[in-house]
């Protein structure tokens, strides 16, 4: 296995703390505080930093230096609304070519997946659905679509944070929701059906997150 890089390993922290709300939105990226944090020197960190300004989770200001992305909710369902195109196509695609062992560990995420739900761990449950979803899209056998796949994931990621993640009968659907999507892979449903599948599992979670915005800002702003 190949040894992970200090690049490596300093981006992944980085973008921990950005996802997990460690870091806020507008907090200052202090490259030599975080060159002694993890032990290196500011040359990894720099590179971490450029790699998480191309993925839009942090950018640059004028007179300040990197600083983590504001968040814009309003763009969370359109995003998630692509995804679900694209996510679609792309598991249509791998499921033509999945491998049966793979099977094993989609099974394996879903369960563990209820196991966080049973323990109200929402932050470890939207990880294990990413992970759930990268492991089939990366069998589409399509590096373009890959990549805008994965572009979309990481604008996710600046946007959505713990907000969008909150507890809601939603994740509980979405739990069985994958448990059809790995029964279409492993029996062989037509390319539309995993397609459409697929592609309605993201929908109804756009559908579900601007529901709950929506009386969230009405209980912010009753009428009078």
């Amino acid at each position: 296995m190949k040894k992970e890089t200090k690049q490596q390993k300093v981006y992944k922290g980085l973008k921990k703390r950005i996802i997990e709300r460690i870091y806020v939105p507008g907090q200052r990226i202090v490259i030599d505080q975080i060159a002694k944090e993890m032990e290196t020197s500011t040359i990894p960190v720099r590179e971490a930093v450029r790699q998480l300004e191309s993925e839009r989770l942090v950018v640059y200001r004028q007179n300040v230096g990197p600083v983590v992305s504001e968040v814009n909710e309003n763009d969370y369902s359109d995003t998630l609304r692509v995804l679900a195109l694209l996510e679609g196509y792309a598991t249509a695609l791998s499921a033509e070519r999945f491998p049966r062992e793979k099977l094993v560990v989609l099974k394996d995420l879903n369960q563990q997946m209820k196991e966080a739900l049973d323990n109200i761990d929402i932050l470890n449950f939207g990880k294990l659905n990413a992970e759930f979803h990268r492991v089939i899209c990366e069998e589409c056998n399509n590096n373009y679509l890959l990549e805008a796949v994965r572009d979309t994931w990481n604008r996710l990621d600046s946007i959505r944070g713990l907000g969008s993640m909150l507890y809601s009968l939603r994740v509980k659907e979405s739990i069985k929701e994958h448990t059809e999507i790995i029964r279409y892979i492993e029996y062989g449903g037509s390319f539309s059906e995993i397609e459409e599948h697929s592609r309605m599992h993201k929908i109804k979670t756009a559908e579900d997150f601007e529901r709950r915005r929506q009386k969230q800002m009405e209980a912010d702003n009753p009428v009078g």
